[in-house]
């Protein structure tokens, strides 16, 4: 999460970057697992705003903070793309949610999961 953050601020304020320092200066060590979702994340971006935008009602994934478009877009990221257990990815986003969000996003991003769980991934 912090390393998806660090990379909308610096596209944000054009600051040049290359994704695979920022993971290098945020990791003490090799971990496969934040670089495949930081990659597979910036990778997917677009196509995963829209997917998230679809199951939002009145809101955008633009209006969210960089935090929160972090958060909303590893969760959906991970549930339809890596192999972890779908629970554990809707758990993972909500509790991150919970200790860095407000509770309107937390319940957002609740909602979204489950509307994306229920119609996107469950009958695959």
């Amino acid at each position: 999460m912090t390393i998806l953050y660090q990379i909308y601020i610096y596209r944000k304020d054009n600051i040049p970057y290359e994704t695979e320092n920022i993971i290098k200066e945020n990791l003490e060590i090799e971990n496969k697992f934040v670089r495949d979702i930081v990659n597979g994340v910036t990778e997917k971006e677009k196509e995963l705003d829209q997917i998230i935008d679809k199951y939002m009602i009145g809101w955008t994934t633009s209006r969210l903070g960089n935090i929160d478009q972090a958060i909303f877009r590893m969760s959906v990221y991970e549930l339809l793309y890596y192999e972890t257990p779908n629970i554990v990815c809707i758990n993972e986003g909500i509790e991150l949610s919970k200790k860095y969000s407000d509770e309107k996003v937390t319940g957002l991003l609740n909602g979204v999961l489950d509307k994306i769980y229920d119609l996107e991934v469950k009958d695959e």
